[in-house]
């Protein structure tokens, strides 16, 4: 299943956030959305997933979602949202819980996501007894547990540390590589950009239009931290946003 955004325009009052924005998601491909603070990439991403519809515009899925999918588009966002008293293998099954499952595929699916997260050996584990990456990665798994045409990523990382932040986006890459689907990622942080993105799409300063679409030709696996081709690429992000960014930056100010 594919995504298509045609000339979607959006405002909220007299703020007009987003204009005349169109882009296609193929399917397979992780398309990645950078753009100064307020550029409107958090409300394309919910009109994306369904939660909010555009005042212009349209987004069009083309094409059927595979057959086992059980949600289409599925959401992870930058806070984890899961249940305090709820295991990590009963946030999991959560999300299944309103689908006709019978035991052993319910099963099936929570062992399959807790063994492609590395997540087997902490699924009796209570969220308080779990470090951001680790909660981080219980929301990915959660996700991955309705087999999604379409992960939806909100900042999934920017709480975490670096360190952290690193060795998950090695997670997902390697989820991707064994496995590949379509996401959406939002990010102010272009080095997760370059790092996880077939494409990346750059939005200007309010309203959000499409600036720029840079591809990175370089296979996921092989991508790694200090990379001199991906630091061009960083570079290249940054050398189209630094002047809208700032500006981007005075209007918050002055708010």
């Amino acid at each position: 299943m594919d995504l298509l955004i045609e000339k979607v325009g959006h405002s909220y009052g007299s703020v007009e956030v987003l204009r005349d924005v169109s882009l296609d998601i193929p399917r397979g491909q992780i398309v990645c959305l950078v753009g100064p603070s307020g550029c409107g990439k958090s409300t394309l991403l919910r009109f994306l997933g369904g939660l909010e519809v555009p005042d212009h515009g349209r987004v069009l899925t083309v094409g059927e979602p595979p057959a086992d999918s059980l949600n289409p588009l599925t959401y992870v966002f930058q806070h984890f949202a899961l249940l305090p008293w709820r295991t990590v293998e009963g946030n999991i099954r959560l999300v299944l819980e309103d689908h006709r499952l019978g035991r052993a595929e319910t099963e099936a699916i929570v062992a399959d996501v807790l063994a492609r997260t590395r997540l087997s050996e902490f699924r009796g584990a209570l969220p308080k007894q779990l470090s951001g990456g680790m909660k981080q990665r219980v929301a990915i798994a959660r996700a991955l547990a309705v087999r999604p045409a379409v992960m939806l990523l909100d900042e999934p990382l920017s709480a975490l540390d670096s360190q952290t932040r690193e060795l998950l986006l090695d997670d997902l890459v390697a989820l991707w590589t064994r496995q590949p689907f379509t996401a959406v990622y939002v990010t102010h942080n272009l080095a997760e950009a370059v790092r996880l993105g077939h494409r990346i799409v750059v939005l200007s300063r309010r309203p959000g239009r499409v600036r720029a679409v840079v591809s990175v030709d370089m296979p996921l696996a092989a991508r790694s931290l200090g990379d001199p081709i991906l630091e061009a690429h960083q570079k290249e992000l940054w050398d189209l946003m630094r002047d809208e960014a700032m500006a981007a930056d005075r209007e918050l100010i002055g708010d």
